[in-house]
């Protein structure tokens, strides 16, 4: 039996990893609303048959100035999300949603155990100390998705293939309808108009 050599190996392996990168796609969006306006934290999901499962990392929503920063945040399933108070006064957390019930009660610092986020959907956030506070948690079933910025862009990587992705918008109660999309290439562009 014969083995490859170190050098051999490594230049192997950077050749296999220079092959795959190679394939993978740069695919920019903009969103717009139905009025044809760019659509801030508006966040786009994308899903294939062939992805493996994958380990999120754990997730944070500080409440500061009395308010949920990030105002829109986006997991994947399986996702720990803990919620930081660097305000002075103390928070009530809770969301009555569906997809996850949950109350962190009146507390300032960081809670002892983050929350765990193990069904796809939308998780909406209030205080009931501060009703003005409302942020979303958007849960979805991939590791591939965004969320545009303030200009209603946004930027992800993908391996070409064929995928089919969804969008949603704060305010709506679920995602758009299931769109199809081919990547292939080094850049893509997509443009996504919401209802």
């Amino acid at each position: 039996m014969r083995f490859l050599s170190r050098p051999l190996l490594g230049a192997g392996l950077w050749l296999l990893c220079l092959g795959l990168s190679a394939h993978a796609a740069e695919v920019t969006l903009t969103v717009t609303d139905a009025a044809g306006r760019l659509v801030t934290d508006a966040v786009v999901a994308f899903y294939d048959k062939k992805t493996p499962a994958i380990s999120p990392a754990p997730g944070k929503i500080v409440q500061k100035n009395k308010m949920f920063n990030p105002k829109v945040t986006v997991i994947q399933t399986g996702t720990k999300v803990n919620f930081p108070n660097e305000d002075t006064v103390r928070h009530h957390v809770y969301s009555f949603s569906p997809t996850k019930k949950f109350e962190l009660k009146l507390y300032s610092g960081v809670p002892t155990d983050p929350v765990l986020f193990d069904q796809a959907g939308l998780v909406t956030l209030g205080c009931n100390i501060h009703d003005s506070m409302v942020g979303y948690i958007y849960v979805v079933d991939t590791p591939f998705f965004v969320k545009t910025d303030d200009q209603g862009k946004a930027m992800i990587k993908l391996s070409d293939g064929q995928y089919s992705y969804q969008a949603w918008l704060p305010g709506q109660n679920k995602p758009g309808t299931e769109q199809k999309v081919n990547i292939e290439g080094a850049a893509t562009e997509l443009k996504i108009a919401l209802p």
